[in-house]
């Protein structure tokens, strides 16, 4: 790594990316930072980056003049209020490139399809597209619950460290939204454990009586995202469980990889 003052000019591209190197940096300097909590200090980002001191701290303070990261009192830097509206914005958009996703999902399994993202300790719905049914289930885009009992809140949690999980818990409560909802921390980790041995999650009557959902992670989304179906518990059967599931996987993947695609190729 050359000495600070020898350092690459902004404008030079970055290796085979072609892109602005300062530019890449910045960004990958931001999602340590999410990585790490929202508020890091400047030697532990120059340790997890490999950058050396003088570059952070002149790209932190390039960051910090356009708001998108604030120097604490302490002189650690934490993630700045400008991007949350990048954040919302970026959200409604990824329901919109999910939407032809979901749309093939209600086409092959006939139940409604929806796709909600983890934001905090709550489980946010993103996106819907209804089943063309009579009797079909309808969740507001933008309403918000708890991942205890919810299909897409244990497929989004599966993989979290227990602990994580535990302490997940212990902020939101376990309020029972149906006489089958899972009330203890020990039994949504089993059901964890159930949802990394099978590849799909389950909620069976939990959130609603009469309705069943199976929902499945997107793998290796920017965000932390699920997609799911729902429907009467009459038509969600354990037969149509086996027709469903490989179906949702296969658009999950499908969903991923138009997600990590550049240039929005996901629409």
């Amino acid at each position: 790594m050359p000495p600070s003052h020898a350092s690459t000019p902004d404008s030079r591209p970055a290796g085979p990316s072609g892109g602005v190197q300062s530019l890449e940096r910045a960004f990958d300097l931001l999602e340590r930072m999410a990585d790490a909590g929202g508020e890091v200090g400047l030697s532990e980002l120059s340790a997890s980056s490999g950058l050396p001191l003088p570059t952070i701290h002149r790209l932190m303070r390039t960051l910090v003049v356009c708001g998108y990261v604030r120097q604490q009192p302490n002189r650690r830097y934490a993630l700045g209020p400008r991007l949350i509206r990048l954040g919302e914005s970026a959200a409604r958009l990824l329901g919109t490139w999910a939407r032809p996703y979901l749309q093939r999902l209600v086409e092959e399994t006939g139940e409604t399809a929806n796709m909600a993202l983890l934001d905090g300790d709550e489980i946010v719905y993103v996106a819907q597209v209804p089943s063309k049914h009579s009797m079909r289930m309808f969740t507001e885009v933008g309403r918000r619950v708890l991942p205890h009992s919810t299909g897409v809140g244990k497929a989004l949690l599966a993989h979290t460290p227990a602990d994580e999980v535990r302490a997940l818990l212990a902020r939101t409560g376990m309020p029972a939204a149906t006489e089958k909802t899972i009330t203890t921390p020990d039994g949504f980790l089993d059901a964890l454990e159930q949802v990394r041995r099978a590849g799909y999650a389950v909620d069976d009557n939990e959130q609603e009586i009469g309705v069943r959902c199976l929902a499945v992670s997107v793998p290796d989304s920017p965000t932390s995202a699920a997609i799911s179906i729902s429907g009467p518990a009459g038509r969600v059967t354990e037969a149509a469980t086996e027709r469903i599931v490989p179906t949702l996987q296969q658009i999950a993947r499908e969903l991923s990889e138009a997600l990590a695609g550049s240039g929005g190729s996901a629409g």
